[in-house]
C-alpha cells in the first residue's frame, strides 16, 4: 500500500470516527435534554469515555492526526480527515463544551433536580 492509500485510509478511518463522535455527543445532550436512558445512551457514554482517555493519554492529541502526518497529510486544521476545514477548526472546544453540558444535564436528572 503506497503512502496515499495509507493517508487515505486513515483519513477515512477518522472521519468515520468523528461522525460516531458526534453523534455520540448529540444522543448525550438528547438524553440531558429528554431524560432517555437507554442502550445508546450507555454506548455512548463508553464511547465517549474511551475517546477522552485516548486524546488525554496521548498528550491532549489525537494519534491519527499522528498518523496521517507520517503519511504526507500537510498540516492544518483539516488535513487528517475528508471533512471540511470550517466543520473541524474548533472541534475540541465546541464538542467538549457540548459533551460537558450533556453530562451535567444528565447528572442534574440523575439527583432529580431537573423533571
Amino acid at each position: 500500500m503506497t503512502n496515499a492509500q495509507t493517508l487515505a485510509l486513515v483519513r477515512a478511518i477518522h472521519t468515520v470516527i468523528y461522525l460516531v463522535m458526534v453523534t455520540a455527543i448529540g444522543i448525550l445532550l438528547y438524553s440531558g435534554i429528554t431524560g432517555y436512558a437507554g442502550i445508546w445512551l450507555w454506548i455512548s457514554l463508553a464511547l465517549l469515555t474511551i475517546e477522552t482517555l485516548v486524546f488525554f493519554g496521548n498528550g491532549m492529541k489525537c494519534p491519527l492526526t499522528s498518523l496521517a502526518v507520517r503519511y504526507g497529510a500537510e498540516k492544518g486544521y483539516a488535513f487528517d480527515t475528508f471533512l471540511p476545514e470550517n466543520l473541524t477548526r474548533h472541534t475540541f472546544w465546541f464538542f467538549g463544551f457540548l459533551t460537558v453540558v450533556g453530562v451535567v444535564l444528565i447528572c442534574l436528572r440523575w439527583l432529580g433536580i431537573l423533571g
